[in-house]
C-alpha cells in the first residue's frame, strides 16, 4: 500500500508544466505560488521530466533558474524536491562534511535509515555528481567507531532475508548482552557487526530476546555503554529497526519544538518521505505527540516555505482538533483532574512501575506470532497493566508494527477469554457503551 502524501499528477504533461514554470519566472519578479503548487503537486519522477522537458525547450536549467527567482528556505526545498532521491541525499551528506566541522545528525539520519537499494544508489549519485568516492570522504571526515559503523552501513548489505533463526536470535542477544553490560568495557565491534548487518526482522525478534534476558531494552544498554555520535549513531539504528516512521516523527518534533527551526533537517524529511511513508509518519506524529504534523508546521513556519510544507505533508489529521476546541480539552483536562483528585482508588490492578510501553507491544507481538498462542503471556501483561497504561500499548504496537493490536488479539483468542481480554483493552467508557449497545439490540 502506497503510504506517501505526493502521488502522480494525473493528466501529466512535462513540456506543459515547464512552460506553466517558465511563464511563472519569465520578466520581472516570479510567480511564487505557481511555482509551489505545479512542483508540489508532481511527483519526483514528473519532476525530473520536467527539468528534461525545460531544456529541451528554452535550452536552460530549471535548477539553475529556480535558484535564481526563489531565495532563503523556500529556495533550498523547491531546489531540493527538484532532485531524484539519491542525488538529493548525495548533496545532504555533500554539504554536511564540507569544511570546518561535521553535521554528524545529518550522517546519521541518512545512512541509519537507508534500505540496500537506496544506499547503492546514493554511493553512485555521489560519485556522479562530485566525482569522488563517498566512503573515502566519509572516512576522512569521522573517526572511531562511528566511522566504522558508518562505514559499514555504507555497504548497503544488510541482510534481508525474512526467514529467521531462533537459535541465531538468542545467540546475538546473548552476543550483545556479553560484549556491554556483563563485559568489564565495551566490545563495540559486536554492536557493530549485529546491527550493522542482521536483517529488520531477525534484529526486532533479537531486541525481544535481549529484553527478556537482560530485563532492559536494547536502547538503555547502549545508553549505558556507548557515547557520543557513535551512540547517537547506534540508537538511530535501533529505532529505524523498530520503526522507521516513529524515528522520523521524533526527528520532525525536535526540529520544530523550542525556539527556533532546524530548517535543513524539516526540508530533508519533509522531501525525502514524501513518497515514502510520510502518510504513517503523520500518524505516529498524532499519536505520540497528541498534535498534528499539520498544525505543528503551521504555527512553526511561514510564508510561500509553510504553504509548500503543508502541501508535503498532504493534509492535517488532526481530527481531535477538529470536533473537540482547545479551549473545550482544556476545561475538560482541569475538571478530569479536579475529579481524580477528590477519589481515593481502591482497585485491585494498579499502574505497574516499570512500566515500558513498547517492551509490553513487543511481547505481545511475539505471544500471536507464527502457529499458536502464548495466552500465559497475554494475560500476564494486559492483568497487570492499569487501563490507561495498556491504551499506551495499544498506540505503541500501532506504532512499532503498523497492526491494530485489537484486531490481532480477536484474531488469536477465543470464548471467554477474548471477551475479557478485549474488554481489559477498552477504555471504561468505550466498554460501557459497548455493553448498552448489546443490551439494546
Amino acid at each position: 500500500v502506497y503510504r506517501g502524501s505526493v502521488k502522480d499528477f494525473p493528466g501529466f504533461d512535462a513540456s506543459q508544466d515547464a512552460e506553466a514554470l517558465y511563464n511563472a519566472m519569465k520578466g520581472f519578479g516570479s510567480d511564487k505560488e505557481a511555482i509551489l503548487d505545479l512542483i508540489t503537486s508532481r511527483s519526483n519522477k514528473q519532476r525530473v521530466e520536467i527539468c528534461q522537458a525545460y531544456k529541451s525547450l528554452y535550452g536552460k536549467d530549471l535548477i539553475a533558474d529556480l535558484k535564481y527567482e526563489l531565495t532563503g528556505k523556500f529556495e533550498r526545498l523547491i531546489v531540493s524536491l527538484m532532485r531524484p532521491p539519491a542525488y538529493s541525499d548525495a548533496k545532504e551528506i555533500k554539504d554536511a562534511i564540507a569544511g570546518i566541522g561535521t553535521d554528524e545528525k545529518c550522517l546519521i539520519e541518512i545512512l541509519a535509515s537507508r534500505t540496500n537499494q537506496e544506499i547503492h544508489d546514493l554511493v553512485a549519485a555521489y560519485k556522479d555528481a562530485y566525482e569522488r568516492d563517498l566512503e573515502a570522504d566519509i572516512v576522512g571526515d569521522t573517526s572511531g567507531h562511528f566511522k566504522k559503523m558508518l562505514v559499514v552501513l555504507l555497504q548497503g548489505t544488510r541482510e534481508e532475508d525474512d526467514v529467521v533463526s531462533e537459535d541465531l536470535v538468542e545467540q546475538d542477544a546473548k552476543d550483545l548482552l556479553e560484549a556491554g553490560e556483563l563485559k568489564w568495557g565495551t566490545d563495540e565491534a559486536q554492536f557493530i557487526y549485529i546491527l550493522g548487518r542482521r536483517s529488520k526482522q531477525h534484529l526486532r525478534l533479537v531486541f525481544d530476546e535481549y529484553l527478556k534476558i537482560s530485563g532492559k531494552p536494547i536502547e538503555r544498554s547502549i545508553r549505558g555503554e556507548l557515547s557520543g555520535d557513535f551512540e547517537k549513531l547506534m540508537l538511530a539504528v535501533v529505532k529505524c529497526i523498530r520503526s522507521t516512521a516513529e524515528y522520523f516523527a521524533e526527528r520532525l518534533y525536535k526540529a520544530m519544538k523550542g525556539l527556533g527551526t532546524r530548517d535543513n533537517t524539516l526540508i530533508r524529511i519533509m522531501v525525502s518521505r514524501s513518497e515514502i511513508d510520510m502518510l504513517d509518519i503523520r500518524e505516529v506524529f498524532r499519536t505520540k505527540y497528541e498534535k498534528s504534523l499539520y498544525n505543528m508546521i503551521k504555527e512553526d513556519t511561514s510564508g510561500e516555505y509553510k504553504k509548500a510544507l503543508l502541501k508535503l505533508c498532504g493534509g492535517d489529521d488532526d481530527a481531535a482538533g477538529e470536533f473537540f476546541p482547545e479551549a473545550a480539552q482544556v476545561a475538560y483536562r482541569m475538571w478530569e483532574l479536579s475529579a481524580v483528585a477528590k477519589v481515593e482508588l481502591r482497585g485491585t490492578v494498579q499502574p505497574t512501575g516499570s512500566f515500558y510501553d513498547d517492551g509490553d507491544a513487543q511481547v505481545l507481538r511475539k505471544a500471536m506470532k507464527g502457529l499458536g498462542t502464548d495466552e500465559g503471556a497475554i494475560i500476564e501483561v494486559v492483568t497487570q497493566r492499569s487501563n490507561a497504561q495498556r491504551q499506551q500499548i495499544l498506540k505503541a504496537y500501532k506504532a512499532h508494527y503498523g497492526r491494530d493490536l485489537m484486531a490481532d488479539l480477536k484474531s488469536e483468542l477465543s470464548g471467554s477469554l477474548a471477551k475479557l481480554i478485549l474488554g481489559l483493552m477498552l477504555t471504561p467508557a468505550q466498554y460501557d457503551a459497548k455493553q448498552l449497545r448489546k443490551a439494546v439490540e
